[in-house]
């Protein structure tokens, strides 16, 4: 029996207190740029699927650092290219929001049959270059998710 992805994933924008954006470059297609994702295994909670990924896709332990459900999801349809991952008919994916806040940017260790370089930009900068217009989107919420309370620190 083929094991099919759900269509049910988490989005997770790492960044630093500077509002520094971490970036992956997709190994199956070079050039597209995004913030961990990954999709939910059967009976998984969506926090221990962002700490997974978090994880597999940079090296990082979440658990270590301050993990946040943005309370945030996103409907889309799957890219074309991507839907036989999917059960046949499968079109649209729900993806969860979370931020994860490093106190500074840190080295990573990319998953090589995921992604081929990692980057650290400046939030605008990285929201300008994500490939996905709802990683973008969220990477956008920094401005009135995080913002406002780093500046009344």
């Amino acid at each position: 029996m083929a094991h099919y992805k759900q269509p049910v994933s988490v989005l997770v924008v790492i960044y630093t207190a500077k509002l520094e954006v971490l970036l992956l470059e997709r190994a199956d297609h070079p050039g597209y740029w995004q913030s961990v994702t990954g999709s939910c295994e059967p009976g998984e909670k969506l926090r221990d699927v962002a700490i997974r990924e978090v994880m597999e896709e940079t090296g990082l332990d979440a658990r270590c650092y301050e993990l946040t459900d943005w309370e945030k999801q996103n409907e889309y349809e799957i890219y074309f290219h991507w839907r036989h991952r999917y059960a046949p008919g499968v079109t649209r994916n729900t993806e969860h929001v979370f931020g994860l806040r490093l106190p500074l940017m840190a080295e990573v260790k990319l998953a090589p049959r995921e992604h081929l370089n990692y980057k650290w930009l400046p939030w605008r900068e990285a929201a300008d270059k994500v490939f996905s217009p709802s990683n973008s989107e969220a990477i956008l919420l920094l401005d009135r998710k995080i913002k406002p309370k780093l500046e009344s620190h």
